[in-house]
């Protein structure tokens, strides 16, 4: 009688691991959100909202909004794109519409047409480094 409920429990956390993917030639309309990773070599017109991984393969196009975290992308976007860790943009991606992202890698031959904002820790000048050069009395500069 345990062991079956074990084996539920045990199936659930892994279908939470497990890729989900839309297939080329697959459209879907509409929202989806989700926990796991997705890679999509179909068509998706509408919001995406996942905390995993989103691979998008070269016949991949998104029309919407994608919040996640970290996304590679070979295919199409348009839209807007809110991602808290990195946008990686393959040779073949083409990306238009809104973007915030954390960090952008970008290779050469990507089409990359967006407002972009990137969302990261900005390093403070540290007080010696914003200090102006002294004179002394005769009016000469002196280093410090």
């Amino acid at each position: 009688m345990f062991s079956s409920d074990n084996k539920k429990h045990k199936t659930t956390m892994e279908s939470s691991t497990q890729q989900n993917i839309i297939a080329h030639g697959t459209k879907i309309v509409g929202d989806i959100v989700s926990q796991g990773p997705f890679r999509i070599d179909g068509t998706v017109e509408g919001n995406i909202k996942t905390s995993g991984k989103v691979v998008v393969g070269k016949s991949g196009i998104i029309k919407g909004t994608l919040q996640g975290e970290n996304v590679d992308f070979e295919g199409k976007f348009a839209g807007k794109l809110i991602l808290t860790g990195t946008l990686s943009l393959k040779s073949t991606a083409h990306i238009e519409g809104e973007v915030q992202v954390n960090k952008l890698a970008v290779e050469p031959g990507a089409t990359f047409n967006a407002t972009c904002s990137m969302k990261g820790a900005v390093k403070a000048l540290s007080t010696n480094e914003t200090q102006r050069p002294t004179q002394n009395s005769q009016g000469a500069e002196r280093t410090a």
